[in-house]
């Protein structure tokens, strides 16, 4: 079962829009109760638990229901769980295809927009941030298929254009979900931002990361799973940008 795929992740539509009216991407009201220090040993190892399951083959929904039940977890943390855990041929293969930003001096890639986009704004509002069994960072934000433009968006761009410059990579071509409305008006901010940039709207993203061609930027794992090199750049660029971000490692 995949962790944090685009079905499971922001910028995927489940069921009908909700207006979206926030002004930052910041943590839910019990963020700090349900994901800060004491909460986090039961966390970890449900996460682990899960991923011991799926490796044996056991259906995602039904194992994370009974390690769930087992650690008394709200639905909040089953969905950090859910998108942390993966199972052990899968982070192996993820790993294996794995780049470091050393490597991508003087290449283009292709960023997977949303989902970069939201980690980053998450980790500049306070969110929480989730370190994945796979080494990857993702969110917990959600979009529910109308993204909204908040005060950490353009400050995110910017950090992301000013390392990726740092660390000479490009150019970039930014891929955006167009079922997500306003994809359109975020695609036009970030090519503002950078000018190493190209960001076009499609039907879906994903198919165009899996095609052969440039190293991807992505924490999806439906196409992590799929797709060929890849750069863990959400992780790169918080942790150099973003050192007190609220960081919930259940690897």
């Amino acid at each position: 079962m995949p962790t944090a795929s685009r079905a499971e992740r922001p910028g995927a539509t489940w069921g009908e829009a909700v207006p979206d009216t926030r002004t930052h991407r910041g943590p839910g009201p019990r963020d700090r109760e349900l994901f800060g220090g004491p909460a986090r040993p039961a966390l970890a190892t449900a996460a682990a638990e899960f991923s011991w399951l799926l490796s044996r083959g056991y259906a995602g929904p039904s194992a994370l229901k009974l390690v769930g039940d087992r650690h008394r977890l709200v639905e909040r943390q089953r969905l950090a769980v859910l998108r942390c855990a993966g199972p052990d041929a899968a982070v192996a293969g993820r790993r294996e295809r794995l780049l470091g930003v050393d490597a991508l001096r003087g290449r283009p890639i292709r960023i997977d927009g949303f989902n970069l986009v939201l980690t980053l704004e998450s980790a500049l509002g306070g969110g929480v941030v989730l370190g994945g069994r796979d080494g990857c960072f993702r969110d917990l934000a959600g979009v529910h298929g109308s993204y909204r433009k908040v005060a950490e968006t353009r400050p995110a761009l910017e950090l992301a254009a000013r390392r990726l410059d740092a660390w000479g990579v490009g150019p970039r071509a930014w891929l955006l979900d167009a079922p997500v409305s306003n994809s359109g008006l975020l695609a036009a901010l970030i090519r503002a931002v950078d000018l190493r940039a190209t960001a076009e709207v499609v039907p879906d993203p994903d198919p165009l990361l899996l095609l052969p061609g440039p190293p991807v930027a992505t924490a999806d794992s439906g196409v992590l799973d799929r797709c060929g090199p890849w750069l863990n750049l959400a992780r790169l660029l918080v942790e150099a940008e973003v050192p007190d971000a609220f960081v919930v490692d259940l690897s």
